[in-house]
């Protein structure tokens, strides 16, 4: 790829950091927004609605077996008053949800799934403030190497002492800490703990946190409330999260799905819109769902980071903003352009040229100029000595075609062409010289009127 852009990024390919941008889609207690939370047919929901984890919860009951809930108190999922830990789990599992299914135990929960190696699982602790009950860590390792489900699940919890002690017993299964307060990381917790779950409120009031705990070699899971919003996926999936715990795995399906296989460039420089027409600018580049914005004609942004997604190059130019990066140059300045802008280019040669579909030859061809017709100029890309030109058809390399118009030396357009450093002049230009409107010959002499009788520019 040989425009500029790529020129620039291939420049400083070892200053930019490159990774995959796909993320764990979590489904929180199964698919709770369809099925009963924590029930087999919510969980196997979740999975067919593209979960790559589901999150359940772990009590220990009278007679220490774990327990498949999120509350200790079973009224809301049951019916009735029934605390986990005051009954043996021969009681619990009498208990039925909306669906007819029993409250399960985490033996019978692998059980189901051990012959479904695409299942995973990610298991929170649930511990009182006295860090009870004292024996879950051990009966959950026994678990999990019972049924041989350590390359299959993840552990996180509010409780920093309960990870601590899976580190110890497990070490190989990942240990994330959920919190709720920024105040509870600390570097003691990251150095048994492999991520952090983090509310995505913390997240939206600390943009920078990701790329520190990153930096901490920590994964990052986010949590939201039920109320998920489109508004909140579209700026998650902008920012570099490692899972979401979610109660619409489909939703979060869909938006890993569309933003899966992508790469993201960090870039950080200045730019410049150089398309004639207005562009809309997009919340992420995965949906493209478009905000109220746009950009204009010479507006300046500053580009952060590239990402190349279905093949097509965008550049976010804000925390939820978004650009096709065609037409947006990192390295152009108007006064360089502002003198052709309002030219016609033509094909000066006998022969169709080729145009493509982007500012790039290997994206493939797309249209033709032909010989002597006027194209208009829609847009600009490139560099200086690499300049592309959009067209109605197609892009073409400025290189390949005339610039061509009406000149009078004391216009803008020619003035500031005369000031302009040869290095930065375009040197394919015919210039008709200015007639007084009572001297234009008649549309026949128009139609005939040759390039060898034009002002040629040539300053090589």
């Amino acid at each position: 790829m040989k425009t500029s852009r790529h020129y620039f990024l291939a420049l400083f390919f070892s200053l930019i950091f490159i990774f995959e941008s796909g993320f764990l889609v979590i489904g929180h207690r199964g698919n709770p927004s369809k099925y009963p939370e924590e029930t087999i047919q919510s969980d196997n929901s979740a999975f067919a609605d593209g979960a790559d984890y589901v999150e359940l919860d772990l009590h220990v009951s009278k007679d220490n077996v774990l327990v498949v809930s999120h509350d200790r108190d079973l009224s809301r999922v049951v019916g009735s008053s029934v605390i986990v830990s005051q009954n043996n789990f021969s009681y619990l599992n009498t208990l039925k949800q909306a669906n007819g299914e029993s409250i399960i135990s985490l033996d019978q929960l692998f059980d189901y799934y051990k012959d479904k190696p695409n299942t995973k699982f990610l298991l929170e602790t649930k511990k009182t403030k006295h860090n009870s009950p004292k024996n879950m860590e051990e009966l959950l390792a026994a678990s999990i190497k019972k049924y041989h489900m350590q390359d299959r699940v993840m552990i996180h919890s509010f409780s920093a002492p309960s990870l601590k002690t899976m580190s110890q017993l497990l070490p190989d299964v990942p240990r994330i800490f959920i919190v709720g307060s920024l105040q509870r990381i600390n570097f003691e917790v990251l150095s048994y703990v492999n991520g952090i779950n983090i509310s995505s409120d913390l997240i939206t009031q600390n943009p920078k946190l990701i790329s520190q705990l990153h930096a901490l070699h920590q994964k990052v899971f986010v949590w939201a409330e039920m109320n998920e919003t489109p508004k909140l996926w579209n700026w998650l999936i902008n920012n570099d999260v490692d899972g979401v715990v979610t109660n619409f795995p489909a939703r979060g399906y869909k938006y890993k799905l569309a933003k899966t296989g992508t790469k993201k460039y960090d870039v950080n420089k200045d730019g410049i819109y150089f398309g004639r027409m207005p562009t809309a600018i997009s919340e992420n580049p995965y949906l493209k769902v478009t905000t109220s914005k746009e950009l204009n004609f010479l507006d300046p942004v500053h580009v952060s980071s590239a990402v190349i997604a279905s093949g097509q190059t965008f550049y976010q130019i804000g925390d939820k903003e978004f650009v096709p990066a065609d037409l947006v140059s990192l390295d152009l300045q108007p006064e360089w352009i502002l003198p052709y802008w309002n030219l016609s280019i033509i094909n000066p040669t006998q022969n169709p040229i080729f145009t493509y579909n982007k500012p790039d030859k290997q994206s493939g061809k797309k249209n033709r100029l032909m010989p002597r017709k006027h194209y208009k100029i829609l847009g600009v890309s490139g560099g200086v000595k690499d300049l592309w030109l959009l067209t109605n058809d197609g892009w073409v390399k400025s290189s390949k075609v005339l610039y061509y118009g009406l000149f009078n030396k004391n216009t803008f357009a020619y003035k500031n062409y005369q000031k302009l450093d040869p290095a930065y002049r375009q040197t394919n230009v015919a210039l008709f010289p200015y007639l007084p409107v009572e001297k234009v010959p008649n549309k026949s002499f128009w139609s005939t009127y040759s390039d060898v009788n034009a002002v040629i520019f040539n300053q090589r």
